[in-house]
């Protein structure tokens, strides 16, 4: 006969605790922040995200099959193995899209190892203080490079007909600064750059505010223009920052187009 000690041991083996935190709109629906969950171990990223949209129904009812997960900040494929511990986060898609072509030149990217550039002078950051574009712009300007090429993207004003008040950034930080870092490396190791800065605000922003600056500095400007275009791209894509539009008629988060397919493993 096993004992009471025994079974509970037992039963204590089979699961374990973790931390999952909602961003977004996905945050909305479920009512909170962060939540504490005991799930069924072995569990892997795949069956982790199956219990927690059984636990709460009402994310697949919203979404299908769009959200993204990650597992310490980072995003995680299926088979990845979840421990006791672990933060895991789940959210929309971030406020861009993606093709199936963009997809194929990342993991290109990936596979590439030329660095060519300073990249300990690239930065990467988020603030809640509006942004100075001529400052940072300054801090890419390197004596050999020929050509900075700066990115303001600011809030606008009329969005499909409809008239914006202001708007809000959220973001998931560590995670979104080590996307943004990963940018970094992708972009200098893709293009014969020198440096590359972001800056993304987050908060609310009121209309002609800067929301995001990119800034590249390379020899020639051609490179510069590439690599400027691909960072938006990139970031708009893959780094976990929302928007959330307030109208004069009612407000709603921006999600991209569908995530990435290279990122959705479930």
């Amino acid at each position: 006969m096993t004992s009471t000690v025994e079974q509970q041991t037992r039963e204590s083996d089979a699961s374990i605790g973790v931390r999952v935190l909602f961003f977004g709109a996905a945050r909305e629906t479920v009512g909170h922040d962060e939540v504490a969950l005991t799930l069924r171990a072995p569990a892997n990223a795949a069956s982790a995200f199956e219990e927690i949209l059984s636990t709460y129904p009402q994310l697949r009812q919203r979404f299908g099959r769009s959200l993204l997960f990650a597992v310490n900040q980072e995003y995680a494929r299926g088979e990845a193995e979840v421990r006791a511990g672990d933060e895991l986060a789940i959210f929309p898609p971030v406020s861009g899209g993606a093709d199936e072509t963009d997809a194929g030149k990342r993991k290109e990217r990936d596979a590439e190892t030329r660095g060519r550039g300073d990249a300990e002078k690239d930065f990467f950051e988020l603030t809640t203080e509006p942004i100075d574009v001529g400052a940072v712009a300054r801090r890419v300007v390197p004596p050999r490079c020929g050509a900075t090429v700066t990115l303001d993207g600011y809030v606008r004003e009329w969005t499909r007909g409809r008239r914006t008040l202001y708007l809000i950034y959220e973001a998931y930080p560590p995670m979104a600064l080590s996307e943004m870092q990963r940018l970094g490396r992708e972009a200098q190791a893709s293009f014969e750059i020198a440096h590359i800065g972001i800056v993304h605000r987050t908060g609310r922003l009121e209309i002609g505010e800067t929301s995001v600056v990119i800034c590249v500095s390379a020899p020639h400007r051609r490179a510069a223009f590439e690599a400027c275009e691909w960072a938006i791209r990139e970031l708009k894509r893959s780094v976990p920052i929302w928007k959330k539009e307030f109208y004069e008629d009612g407000e709603v988060w921006v999600e991209g187009e569908g995530a990435p397919k290279e990122l959705l493993n479930y």
